[in-house]
């Protein structure tokens, strides 16, 4: 029963109970008064569904037989037919095998025989949600959140993040600048805790990728920027570590060329020594080449 039919059963209750007369319930109900005491009699006889057509549920009369929709759709289902929408496919029904269909019934009639699909089914999806990697280490998603992390109770921080797909493992570290310096500190100690990975996912930030290099007569065409190997997308970075690394090894072969042979120099040109040779091998690991 529809909210229009339960409107209309109670005007006529009202009606019935004498609250509201006759004619005020046929004003209520936009019909005639003689409408009014049929449907009063209905009520009287078959109780609430008096206001139900007695119609409902119930085959139309016009109604095209099942043995002509199951004949229809099997001569759809030919090869030949293959690819035909709902209207050419009832012009070929009514033209070439004599049964006369609307449009609207072939379209159902297809859609019924899995031949056709309603345009809301048709619809792709804006997102497709990939699967996730299976191992862990197999691709670690690689990015940096500018979130108010303090909530304006003091300086803004960057949290740098490192998830793995397969797992959501997090590794992260806050940071006072989203720079390169500090990606590659926090990839660092990435690969001293987990090893490296076999892919990072990122996004199309100037730390992961560069334009691509053009002549001044050329025409200015925009164009997507070309990815980058990982070394080169840290390169900076680590110029600027191995040089602050490189300067206290090149003051302590300067005082051993002058004579400064203290065995506490020493230990320091070795653990100096040390640290670059690390992070020489950490590179080395990062491009995929083989360390000696």
């Amino acid at each position: 029963m529809t909210q229009a039919e339960r409107d209309r059963l109670v005007t006529l209750k009202k009606a019935k109970k004498k609250l509201i007369t006759q004619r005020e319930a046929a004003e209520e109900l936009g019909v005639s008064t003689r409408q009014v005491k049929r449907l009063l009699r209905a009520l009287k006889k078959r109780g609430d569904r008096a206001v139900i057509h007695g119609l409902r549920g119930k085959p139309a009369k016009r109604r095209i037989p099942e043995a002509t929709e199951k004949e229809a759709v099997q001569i759809l289902a030919a090869d030949v037919y293959q690819g035909f929408g709902p209207t050419l496919a009832s012009e070929y029904l009514c033209q070439k095998h004599g049964i006369e269909a609307s449009k609207e019934t072939v379209r159902q009639w297809m859609i019924r025989g899995k031949l056709w699909q309603a345009k809301r089914e048709r619809v792709k999806k804006i997102h497709q949600w990939r699967p996730r990697r299976s191992r862990f280490g197999e691709l670690v998603q690689w990015d940096t959140s500018e979130h108010d992390w303090l909530e304006g109770r003091g300086e803004k921080l960057y949290l740098i993040a490192m998830i793995d797909d397969a797992t959501s493992q997090l590794w992260a570290r806050f940071v006072r600048h989203d720079s390169t310096e500090e990606n590659l500190k926090l990839l660092g100690s990435y690969l001293e805790k987990f090893g490296r990975p076999v892919a990072f996912y990122t996004d199309k930030a100037s730390l992961f990728r560069t334009a691509e290099k053009r002549k001044r007569d050329e025409p200015g065409v925009e164009k997507d920027g070309v990815d980058m190997p990982v070394w080169s997308k840290f390169s900076s970075g680590a110029a600027v570590i191995l040089e602050q690394a490189a300067e206290p090894v090149a003051t302590a072969d300067s005082s051993l060329r002058n004579g400064d042979t203290r065995s506490k120099d020493r230990e320091e040109q070795e653990i100096i020594l040390a640290l670059v040779v690390s992070l020489l091998v950490i590179m080395l690991q990062i491009l995929g080449h083989d360390t000696p």
